[in-house]
């Protein structure tokens, strides 16, 4: 399916073509993510400038119709709407906070699809406040395969009237939008919170693979299985969602303390087959802590509650 179209601006409009938010964008950073978006938007019609620090990565979106920048100012320069995508923070302050690249983004928006802590959205946004930007922070919560399809997720924090501004803007980039508040800093929570979940997932799921290949289980034969837990988690993780903000942690048919010898045994299964058995150990040493503190009928989720004491 392709991506929605962006409407160009109306003949009678006082801005031309060029400088209106909802037809031009300048793309920041041409990694898999950076060009998926740039791509997204040329396919969307909209006047798409790209540019990035390795030069060579824009030569497809080139073919495709991208306009190329020979710096991130003259870049910046190109559109009222500048996307950045790069490796973290640092990387997106050392192509920002330069003299003639300030220059050319005041007055226009910066939308930071960059992955890093809500400390430094926090940060960039001041930064963009005392330069006269305007910013909204965002986080992508899927693959670069799904950007300008249904299936693309992202989140965004900041501004609300300027979020729903850039609405043609995010259309082109197809899939999901959700506006989280104003406070620039609640997107990267999200997405570090979910980032969470999904390593932590899979870190379980790597450690189980080496148990099961220990034993004679092909990964293969696990997996199955494997997709039968999976299945188990999301309406677990609305139950328990609703004990922790209740604050009732009910462990009614699985207290902590079966929690913990079913963890204990997994360590010892690792370990008598010389597998680093530290993640587990980690998971096992909080359910014992909360235990300790006379939480043993509780539900497992009440760790949340004792890792987040101060």
């Amino acid at each position: 399916m392709s991506s929605p179209s962006v409407t160009p601006a109306p003949e009678h409009s006082t801005r031309t073509r060029a400088d209106h938010p909802a037809t031009t964008v300048t793309v920041l950073g041409l990694g898999p993510m950076g060009r998926a978006l740039a791509g997204a938007f040329v396919d969307a019609g909209l006047r798409t400038t790209v540019w990035n620090r390795t030069a060579g990565r824009d030569r497809e979106l080139l073919d495709r119709g991208a306009v190329g920048a020979t710096s991130a100012a003259e870049a910046a320069a190109a559109s009222k709407v500048t996307v950045v995508c790069l490796v973290n923070y640092e990387a997106v302050d050392a192509v920002l906070r330069q003299d003639e690249v300030e220059a050319a983004l005041k007055g226009r928006t910066v939308v930071n699809l960059t992955a890093d802590t809500p400390a430094r959205a926090r940060d960039t946004a001041a930064w963009a406040a005392a330069h006269g930007v305007r910013y909204l922070d965002g986080a992508i919560m899927t693959p670069a395969t799904t950007i300008g399809t249904p299936d693309a997720v992202f989140l965004n924090s900041g501004p609300e009237d300027l979020y729903l501004e850039l609405a043609p803007v995010r259309a082109a980039l197809g899939g999901t939008h959700t506006h989280l508040g104003e406070e620039i800093g609640r997107a990267a929570a999200y997405d570090i919170a979910l980032l969470d979940i999904f390593w932590t997932a899979m870190a379980g799921y790597a450690h189980a693979m080496a148990v099961a290949g220990a034993e004679g289980v092909t990964a293969r034969e696990l997996a199955p299985f494997a997709r039968g837990i999976g299945a188990i988690l999301p309406p677990l993780f609305e139950e328990t969602a609703v004990d922790a903000d209740a604050g009732t942690y009910s462990g009614e048919g699985n207290p902590l303390t079966s929690a913990v010898s079913s963890m204990s045994h997994i360590v010892q299964v690792s370990e008598s087959h010389g597998i680093d058995a530290g993640v587990m150990r980690a998971a096992e040493g909080m359910a014992r802590r909360a235990v300790g503190l006379g939480h043993g009928q509780d539900g497992f989720i009440r760790v949340a509650e004792v890792i987040g004491r101060r």
